[in-house]
């Protein structure tokens, strides 16, 4: 097929056989006009937004979220969803996620993985393998291999927003969303069904019920073309930005055959508001760590949804605990998982049905704080919380967050920005930073606050205004700072000189680029 372009890759015809890539070319073509008029969408409704308009729960949809509908019963392997473990599609660390005791293992094609060609084509074959149970490894010396009982396998593929230069149809690069969903779609979908368990994703990045809708599209589609029950694809949603969080009921409803719920994407949540509030100074946040899940705005919004999914008879998902246990720092760690234990003791109180961790090391604490509230039962559809009552202006009381901005937080965001973008650029999209698993959201945490910061002339609680200069002085400070912590040879291995470009142009720039992963794709490898 000369319209089809596809880089060449030692296992490519693994992954894209003469079917697999006959699939894809079909979805491809089938829903890529609309994936670009939804991508327009987005960029009005930010011109709109960026002009003074502020969301509001959607009038035309009212009969929606007024009805009684449910969803469609979730499978039986899906109602103990109490840990959630996530992570990149690496081998080794799919093996040990898989063995890890979670309930749920979210192979991560989207914020955890860096979209080199060669973790797209691998990892796809990892994710294959992970399906017929035949993922094992030999590395250093260890071998490793599946337990006879692991997670239930769960795949978040990448948001509508990437491109997939690697796969070239009609001269355009294909959606990275479309490549991630349709590979693991069609070498998957039959053996999970086989195994009674799937074939279940995870979907990002969703602004409104209308992008959920074209997901469902998509399910239909792909089940109606490779013969597979409509219905037999479920998929949780992460509610990870703003907008989203005004349309939970309408996206629940387009997906009500196809749902499995819906997830607090918090980093993610946190971006969004600085994002899409870029223009207006009442949304500037203050350092990430005063960020908690307990401000006004944030509190609002999980509450809401709780309430939402045990109305629909879905199941919800707390947010990710990213620390990372760390034996040499034992007084860290025990101060750390402090905060993790209240975090989840907090979400298991509020009904949430499960929760994610980053770490194995995590899984059995945060399974202790649902199991002393579930009392024997795997999940809490049927805690209704009549009590939540949310309107429009509690999910926008970002005035009400308080905390300071500090010239440590940020060096933080400086620092953080800089190592993750460094790493992404490197082919590492999970990077264990300060204890913290970081990824692609929490760097856009990182350099959209700087870019707010700077842009509306913030004030440190030192009194000294957040100026450009003061961000290339700390940039400088921040960057000798990483390559005494890590050592200069691995420093001088890694590509800082372009991760500093790219984060000084972000943070720096006189408008604010939506996603950092756009730009940083160019110079991928």
């Amino acid at each position: 097929m000369t319209d089809i372009q596809i880089s060449p890759h030692p296992h490519l015809e693994e992954v894209f056989t003469s079917e697999a890539t006959d699939f894809i070319v079909d979805l491809v073509r089938t829903f890529r006009d609309r994936r670009n008029e939804i991508l327009a969408d987005r960029i009005e409704r930010q011109k709109r937004i960026s002009a003074g308009e502020r969301p509001d729960f959607l009038k035309e949809t009212a009969e929606i979220r007024s009805g009684d509908w449910k969803i469609s019963p979730e499978p039986p392997q899906l109602m103990d969803r109490r840990v959630e473990i996530t992570g990149p599609t690496d081998r080794k660390m799919m093996i040990n996620a898989l063995n890890s005791g979670a309930r749920v293992f979210m192979a991560d094609c989207e914020d955890a993985t860096s979209p080199t060609w060669d973790n797209v084509v691998l990892g796809q074959i990892n994710i294959r393998d992970a399906y017929s149970r035949d993922l094992s490894l030999d590395q250093n010396g260890k071998h490793y291999e599946l337990n006879d009982e692991i997670a239930t396998l769960f795949v978040r593929a990448r948001g509508w927003h990437l491109d997939e230069s690697h796969v070239v149809i009609d001269g355009e690069p294909a959606p990275g969303s479309l490549i991630d969903f349709g590979l693991t779609f069609f070498h998957g979908a039959q053996v999970a069904l086989d195994n009674g368990a799937g074939p279940y994703f995870y979907l990002p990045k969703l602004e409104s019920h209308l992008e959920a809708r074209l997901w469902n599209d998509v399910f239909i589609h792909a089940q109606d073309a490779l013969n597979v029950p409509r219905g037999s694809i479920r998929a949780t949603v992460l509610i990870e930005t703003i907008l989203a969080a005004f349309e939970m009921d309408e996206i629940l409803y387009e997906l009500r055959e196809h749902s499995a719920g819906l997830n607090a994407g918090r980093w993610d949540y946190i971006f969004s508001v600085a994002k899409k509030f870029s223009a207006d100074p009442s949304f500037i946040l203050p350092d990430r760590a005063d960020v908690t899940m307990t401000v006004p705005f944030m509190r609002a919004y999980t509450e809401l949804m709780i309430a939402t999914c045990h109305k629909r008879g879905a199941h919800a998902i707390g947010g990710m605990a990213a620390f990372i246990p760390n034996r040499r720092e034992p007084e860290v760690t025990e101060a750390a998982l402090v905060k993790v234990i209240e975090d989840k003791a907090r979400e298991a109180s509020d009904g949430c049905d499960g929760t994610w961790v980053a770490h194995p090391d995590l899984v059995s604490i945060a399974q202790s704080e649902f199991d002393a509230v579930l009392q024997g039962n795997t999940q809490q559809l049927d805690r209704q919380r009549l009590d939540v009552d949310i309107a429009a202006d509690d999910l926008l009381a970002v005035d009400a967050t308080g905390g300071s901005i500090t010239e440590a937080g940020l060096r933080t965001n400086i620092h953080v920005g800089i190592r993750y973008i460094a790493s992404w650029l490197d082919g590492t999209g999970a990077a264990a930073i300060h204890n913290l698993m970081e990824d692609a959201a929490t760097a856009e945490i990182s350099r959209g606050q700087v870019w707010q910061w700077v842009h509306h002339g913030s004030v440190l609680d030192d009194g000294r205004e957040v100026t450009a200069e003061l961000v290339q002085s700390l940039i400088a400070d921040e960057l000798v700072a990483i390559a005494e912590e890590i050592g200069a040879e691995s420093f001088a291995a890694m590509p800082f000189v372009e991760a500093q470009e790219i984060f000084q142009d972000l943070a720096l720039a006189d408008t604010f680029e939506e996603f950092l992963t756009i730009p940083a794709y160019k110079i991928l490898k």
